[in-house]
């Protein structure tokens, strides 16, 4: 029976919300739009346009960040909750990809209302992070906060839900097949 539900909800028959998280250079835009393109009916809800839509105005996240930009990152996190919940009732599966870490990736799961649930968090090695860090145009990172650093927020501050993937050596596409096989079963969030 969960093979027929696995495979009803890859084809979009389904809808759903896969929430993928992980730190910057990860690869979350890059799995969670590749996911998105796989099924019938999918929205990638991508977090940081939520941050990218304040014109004047906008606290940017820091290593120590002040209490306006925590203010603005939950209001993005609502947002992208919301923007999800809307698109699978109009029978979409949405892919919401972005940086979640500590209490803010169970935080967005209780926001998220819509079920199935499923929480994806790719947490490769931080020396493959380093290095895909080096490749793109945009940076994620400063002199004061290093994949090393972030990295060690997510594993030692961030609950253990979901389906949690070492993609340090993975394709996009071989990340892409195991968030199929197993995101609706071992990622799932009742």
């Amino acid at each position: 029976m969960t093979d027929n539900i696995t495979t009803s909800r890859q084809d979009g028959e389904n809808p759903g919300v896969i929430v993928i998280s992980g730190i910057s250079a990860a690869g979350k835009s890059t799995v969670a739009q590749a996911l998105a393109e796989r099924l019938t009916r999918s929205v990638h809800v991508r977090g940081d346009l939520f941050r990218r839509m304040i014109v004047n105005g906008q606290v940017h996240m820091t290593a120590d960040p002040p209490p306006q930009a925590l203010t603005q990152l939950k209001l993005r996190h609502r947002l992208a909750a919301a923007s999800a919940d809307a698109y699978c009732r109009a029978g979409f599966t949405a892919i919401v990809q972005d940086i979640l870490l500590g209490e803010h990736l169970a935080e967005i799961t209780e926001s998220i209302t819509s079920r199935p649930l499923a929480v994806v968090v790719l947490a490769p090695d931080p020396d493959a992070v380093a290095e895909r860090e080096e490749k793109r145009a945009k940076s994620g990172y400063g002199p004061d906060w290093q994949p090393r650093d972030l990295d060690k927020v997510l594993r030692d501050n961030t609950p253990r839900i979901g389906l949690w993937l070492d993609t340090s050596s993975q394709t996009v596409d071989e990340t892409v097949d195991e968030i199929l096989d197993r995101a609706w079963t071992e990622g799932a969030i009742s």
